[in-house]
């Protein structure tokens, strides 16, 4: 980008030569350089402009121009005067200005630069001069991958790049093209990583030596350094780097290829004593534990390091890390080094070479780990997709004072607000910031303002002793917020960075598109949607269907928080209401929250192995840490609410108590946490249900202009329909009766029902049934008034109604005026082996029509009653688990007699279909004789998948995890519709009965009908619509919408 000085340095001399005042600004209407002083007058009328299709106009007296940079929108110009003369002039000068920003990338811009030289568009004297200026090394020996592609697939080369490098090392070598300061070093592929589970260690290592050797070289000559040198040492980091980004999943080691000897020279070498061994220790503490596994060897135990730094800080009488001195960080290494010889029997490694392959294979075994596996499984990851490791050179945050180091995003990543925001630590390295193991600062003023407030810290003690970097290293934190904005830019999202400030020189270690709540992300998408860096397709696409799910999540009632008793506030890591019991373990967590418990987890700081129990935890409450800390990063990651850095809490493991104040709370009490506000509240609060944004609206109505396929929901209940209606919902795609006839005048009806022995004695308990039914169809249809109501005839077997423990019969006896022997006959009598495939469905209405007969009375004299009233109800009457067309002829001719007879009595007639549920294979492959009398198709999935897989889905619990651990099943099928099998099942149908009935009608209303793949799937096929739960409408609007646009 030009700099302002330079546009305001040709503005003035073209103005001393024309005498024409001009105006530079950005596309916000944000005045960039001018030679008048009333540009601001002119906002409105410029972003107007903007959004205009023309390329120059006059407005108010002056002339507009558009500057282009490579067809985007970069300046607008003004120019003082609307004559014919003026216009040329302003031509002039937006000519001058474009030329400005070619030549600008043709000497500063790498990548520019690059793209020329790949493209053979420079001479070769113009390759030296201009990488000289650059500042690029013309010695070093590159590898290029050039991947040979149509243009329309121009972005899968780039994901083919990204998935050989993993998300780090693609996201470093892009950083370093475009100019972001980045270390050298090299990375090894994920293809790698793939060899070294199937092959093994050795064979691995020894395929790689000679290629590692010859990069640490090549390292080495651009660090002017030597790796294992005593003198001149290069130390370098090793980390992991996934092609999906998996905070804190993996494993890092820093300070690679120090040891007794070398650590002297460094401290020779840089004058600083304390920061060589503060490195040593470092390094030592984190090779022992993820190398050569020096872990606790209980629950309630801290890590063996951290024991050893407690008892030293202790002895010294200080609190933090970096108040210990040089003797007692080499009495930490040294106690370190015992340690690691006391648990495994081998001396700590003193070879750099040792060192670097012992990092490398513990990265690659990373990817395996306990927590990793989980990780996957949580975000659907695929675990041939492997890690690659990142080797680079070391930049250092732990050299004194004016060094740092920290982690920071282009937009807040809770809510999403547009705000840079991040935190750091002086004299630290980057694990310190992660970790949590120092409460850091935080980057901006602004940031560090409501830090303060939230802590109930004055300006005063703010300034003096948590200054942001903003304020304490002003020239750094001016290049940081640059480079942030250069890469959120250049990337189009929002970024998550960490960087190290080493002696004043920033250095960049890691970009990423940012994990983010579900509320931020929607916001985000808008916003730079709204800003113009992403256009409406790219919104849609941006948004994960499945996080949608977590702004549906109920917040606390106002009320009963001003009710509410606050134990103490920490930082609002991740936003959302939690309640449950306290817990301290991620085992525990998991274990009460499979017996049906709701749990916070808390902890002093939380690492990755804590993954699962951060899973199952409603909610996380740590003492340590800051917003950018595991705990926060990984809560916002999964939507968990979580209140970080909370240093009133004093926690005790062994004791499993917390003391907030004098409160002292035991594992099993009830706490809530607000993780918007950062406040922790003892006891229950109650929660209300959530109110969505505005941007939630927007998103929504985006996704309306681009879908095809409708959203229905699965409705039993006025409530739900309309709860579903607020969501989008544009009718109900199954609407089950059965759930109708459990509440207790009606549960007795349907008894009497059953036990009748003839079909007058059935009619009549079933006349009882119809003003019940009708009244429950009537709210239904009220609710979703306009739009199609599915409802299914009664498809449960009929042992379902009875009871079948005694206590129950007795009850029922009673009722009923029988035996107690007669009931347990009866219910014997409809026992089935296999009920699942027995006396249910189209079955019950063909062997007990009156069944049928009642239903349909209801449904329909719901909608004539309201069409009465003025509404336009629209029944749909829909016969479940046909697999035979005359099954559905059966059902359908007492339907339509009964319907003919109902609109004659009423004289009044309501337009419906009678369509079928396709949950049978036969029915599936026999569609297209269905279809001559059906019309329409829903796809009832989960007893389609039942019938083809032959898995019963109430036993199926038994055998998945193996299936899953084995690879056998990619997925649950239940959960994720199997598009290869039940999928052809649909598709087959689909085609079958359109050849017949050209207009059928075909939907799915499984609980598949709200998973997002299986929704893309429902589009590609043709279906009409999908039906889910209400809640799941949203998530099934945004995928149906990004289906369309992919």
């Amino acid at each position: 980008m030009i700099s302002n000085q330079i546009l305001q340095n040709t503005i003035e001399g073209l103005k001393g030569i024309t005498r024409i005042d001009f105006c530079v600004m950005d596309t916000d209407g944000k005045s960039l350089a001018s030679t008048f002083s009333e540009q601001e007058n002119y906002v409105e009328e410029v972003i107007s402009f903007v959004e205009s299709p023309a390329d120059s106009q006059v407005v108010q007296g002056y002339q507009f121009f558009k500057i282009f940079d490579e067809h985007q929108l970069e300046y607008i110009l003004l120019a003082n005067g609307g004559s014919d003369d003026v216009y040329m002039v302003g031509k002039i000068a937006a000519f001058q200005i474009q030329n400005l920003l070619i030549a600008y990338k043709e000497r500063f811009d790498k990548d520019n630069f690059v793209k020329n030289l790949l493209l053979d568009n420079l001479l070769l004297v113009d390759i030296y001069n201009r990488a000289k200026k650059l500042h690029i090394d013309t010695e070093v020996r590159r590898v290029i991958f050039i991947i040979e592609t149509s243009h329309e697939k121009d972005s899968a080369a780039l994901d083919n790049v990204r998935n050989l490098l993993g998300g780090k090392g693609a996201n470093l070598a892009e950083m370093n093209l475009i100019g972001v300061p980045v270390p050298p070093g090299f990375t090894i592929t994920t293809d790698v990583c793939n060899e070294y589970f199937e092959k093994g260690k050795d064979d691995v290592v020894a395929l790689l030596k000679a290629d590692v050797e010859k990069a640490i070289a090549g390292v080495e000559e651009l660090m002017k350094s030597k790796f294992g040198d005593v003198e001149n040492p290069l130390l370098v980091s090793v980390r992991s780097g996934a092609r999906a980004s998996m905070p804190g999943m993996m494993d890092t080691i820093l300070n690679l290829g120090l040891n007794d000897d070398v650590v002297e020279g460094l401290a020779r070498k840089t004058g600083n004593e304390r920061f060589a061994w503060d490195s040593y220790r470092r390094f030592v503490q984190m090779y022992g534990d993820v190398v050569l596994g020096m872990k606790p060897t209980n629950k309630e135990d801290i890590d063996p390091f951290e024991a050893i730094i407690e008892d030293v800080k202790k002895n010294k009488g200080v609190r933090l890390d970096n108040e210990l001195d040089v003797a007692d960080l080499k009495e930490l290494v040294v106690r370190f080094k015992a340690a690691v010889k006391a648990q495994t029997g081998k001396d700590f490694p003193s070879c750099a070479y040792e060192q670097l392959w012992g990092a490398i294979c513990a990265v690659f075994d990373s990817w395996m780990n306990e927590r990793a596996i989980l990780y996957r499984k949580m975000e659907g990851i695929p675990a041939e997709w492997g890690t690659a490791v990142n080797v680079q050179a070391m930049v250092f945050g732990n050299m004194g004072d004016t060094s740092a180091t920290g982690v920071c995003f282009s937009r807040d990543a809770a809510t999403g607000e547009d705000l840079f925001n991040g935190e750091y630590l002086i004299n630290a390295q980057g694990e310190d910031v992660v970790a949590g193991i120092r409460t850091p600062q935080q980057i901006t003023k602004i940031g560090s303002q409501r830090w303060a407030e939230l802590q109930g810290i004055s300006e005063e003690e703010r300034v003096a002793k948590y200054p942001s970097m903003e304020e304490a290293m002003p020239e750094i934190y001016k290049e940081l917020d640059a480079l942030q904005t250069k890469l959120e830019n250049h990337y189009h999202d929002m970024q998550d960075m960490e960087f190290t400030v080493q002696e004043g020189k920033l250095w960049f270690l890691q970009t990423r598109n940012g994990k983010r709540t579900g509320a931020a992300m929607v916001r985000i998408a808008m916003e730079m949607l709204q800003q113009g860096i992403i256009d409406e397709k790219t919104a849609v696409l941006r948004c994960e269907p499945n996080k949608l799910d977590e702004l549906l999540h109920p917040v606390f009632d106002k009320a009963a928080l001003r009710q509410a008793k606050v134990l103490t506030r920490g930082l609002p890591a991740s936003p959302g209401a939690a309640c449950g019991q306290v817990v301290f373990f991620a085992d525990d967590a998991a274990e009460w929250r499979a017996d049906g418990r709701r749990v916070i987890l808390v902890r002093i700081e939380t690492s990755p192995e804590d993954l699962a129990g951060m899973s199952a935890a409603e909610g996380i409450l740590t003492a340590r840490g800051g917003m950018t800390s595991h705990a926060a990063v990984v809560a916002r990651g999964m939507g968990k609410c979580c209140v970080s850095g909370a240093g009133a809490i004093n926690v005790d493991y062994k004791a499993r108590t917390i003391e907030i104040d004098g409160v002292v709370l035991k594992e099993g009490d009830y706490i809530s946490l607000n993780g918007s506000t950062g406040e922790v509240y003892q006891g229950q609060v109650p929660t209300k249900a959530a109110e969505l944004s505005g941007d939630f609206a927007k998103l929504m109505d985006l996704c309306n202009k681009y879908t095809r396929l409708q959203v229905r929901t699965n409705a039993d209940t006025p409530h739900d329909a309309e709860v579903a209606r607020s969501f989008g919902a544009v009718g109900i795609g199954l609407c089950r009766t059965e759930h109708m006839f459990f509440d207790n005048q009606k549960i007795v009806a349907m008894r009497e029902m059953i036990l009748a022995t003839d079909v007058e004695g059935r009619k009549k308990a079933l006349a009882k049934l119809l003003p019940y039914q009708k009244a429950d169809f009537k709210g239904i249809f009220k609710a979703m008034d306009g739009h199609p109501v599915n409802v299914r005839l009664l498809d449960p077997p009929l042992h379902e109604f009875v009871p079948h423990d005694l206590k129950g019969q007795e009850e029922m006896a009673q009722a009923m005026g029988v035996t107690v022997e007669y009931i347990r006959q009866r219910v014997e009598s409809l026992c089935e082996h296999n009920p699942m495939l027995g006396h249910r469905g189209c079955r019950l209405g063909n062997t007990y029509p009156e069944i049928t007969e009642m239903q349909t009375r209801a449904i329909l004299g719901a909608a004539v009653e309201l069409k009465k009233e003025g509404f336009n109800p629209q029944p749909e009457i829909m016969v479940p688990l046909t697999g035979i067309l005359y099954e559905f002829e059966a059902q359908e001719k007492v339907i339509r007699d009964t319907a003919a007879q109902l609109f004659k009595e009423e004289g009044v007639e309501i337009p419906f279909k009678v369509g079928t549920m396709i949950e049978i294979p036969r029915a599936a492959l026999t569609a297209n004789r269905i279809a001559s009398r059906a019309e329409y198709f829903s796809f009832g999935t989960n007893d389609l998948t039942q019938m083809t897989f032959g898995y019963s889905r109430d036993d199926i619990a038994s055998f998945l995890p193996v299936y899953l651990e084995k690879k056998i099943l990619k997925v649950d099928p239940f959960q994720v519709l199997d598009q290869n099998g039940v999928g052809q099942l649909v598709e087959m149908a689909v085609e079958k009965g359109r050849s017949v009935r050209p207009e059928l009608k075909c939907g799915i209303c499984g609980e598949h009908g709200g998973e997002p793949s299986s929704v893309k799937f429902c589009h590609r096929v043709g279906l009409n619509y999908v039906s889910c739960s209400p809640f799941r409408v949203p998530i099934a609007r945004l995928a149906a919408a990004q289906a369309a646009i992919e």
